[in-house]
């Protein structure tokens, strides 16, 4: 895939929400420290903007990040913050200037549409922390996603301790993914990347348990699973159950419905919706190594 031209000080990042309402006043730490990098930044117009839950209309959503893929002084599209709302505007986008002079977008969770839609037209993206809350991450959450925007990838090498479900083995792929459940959402749409040969990431919060053996029973179903590289868990954040257990936890669900195949799977890794929420390279080709002592992600 086309990897974006790295940023250098000075340049432009375009703020702008595809999803749920945001104030300029709960960006300001994002800002003070897009200052201290040597950036500018724009805010987009559904900063401040507010329809029910949404940063603004669907329509007005498309509009600003059209505006802001199309603008050639912006370097970057740094999403303000997820929640929902972002598949309800993909389809109203123009990717072809995009893809002329691609830039990096960068964020997670509801942004996984966009991941894997721009995934799917050959160009890599961020997937780290959006501008809200980062101040309240961890340094290495804001670290790694300088050394992402900046382009030091030979900076970035995760190394993780291993987890007893952790499947060991090495393998080399495309990493991909994003949130299980925004995945699920777009299965058989024009998002959806071809999984096959790649190195799936997946991450998920405020789910019910039996809700993510669902989505997962539905990508083993459907051959998905069967046809990946590798596997890389996050965060598996505040899961839900019912009166009645389900039985297992996340990870072990997604355990389960992973155990036939051979292929390594790395588990707890630093990523989603964990304070700790290291940056990736989607699109980007991986090794992924797994240990008795050690997941070790690294780009190739």
């Amino acid at each position: 895939m086309t990897r974006p031209q790295s940023l250098r000080k000075g340049d432009t990042i375009f703020i702008v929400s595809t999803a749920r309402a945001i104030t300029a006043e709960e960006l300001k730490p994002a800002i003070a420290i897009l200052k201290t990098w040597g950036l500018s930044y724009v805010l987009g117009h559904t900063i401040g903007a507010r329809e029910n839950q949404f940063a603004g209309s669907d329509r007005s959503r498309s509009i600003d990040f059209q505006e802001a893929i199309n603008n050639p002084e912006v370097k970057a599209i740094w999403c303000a913050r997820g929640g929902y709302g972002t598949a309800r505007m993909v389809d109203a986008l123009d990717f072809s200037v995009f893809l002329k002079n691609p830039k990096w977008i960068i964020g997670y969770s509801d942004i996984t549409v966009l991941h894997n839609h721009i995934n799917n037209l050959g160009v890599a993206t961020i997937h780290g922390q959006m501008c809200l809350e980062i101040e309240a991450k961890t340094e290495a959450t804001r670290i790694t996603l300088k050394e992402a925007i900046f382009g030091n990838l030979n900076e970035i090498q995760y190394k993780v301790k291993t987890s007893s479900l952790n499947k060991n083995g090495t393998t080399k792929g495309i990493l991909v993914g994003g949130n299980l459940s925004v995945l699920y959402s777009i299965i058989g749409s024009s998002s959806m990347v071809d999984l096959k040969g790649k190195i799936l990431f997946i991450e998920d919060l405020d789910e019910m348990l039996y809700h993510i053996d669902r989505m997962l029973q539905s990508l083993k179903r459907s051959r998905i699973l069967e046809s990946l590289a590798g596997i890389i868990v996050g965060g598996m954040s505040v899961m839900r159950d019912n009166t009645i257990p389900f039985g297992k936890s996340a990870n072990e669900i997604v355990a389960e419905a992973v155990s036939s195949y051979n292929f390594p799977v790395c588990y707890g890794f630093p990523a989603g919706h964990v304070e700790d929420n290291r940056a990736l390279i989607f699109g980007a080709e991986i090794e992924l190594e797994i240990t008795n002592e050690n997941c070790t992600v690294s780009y190739l």
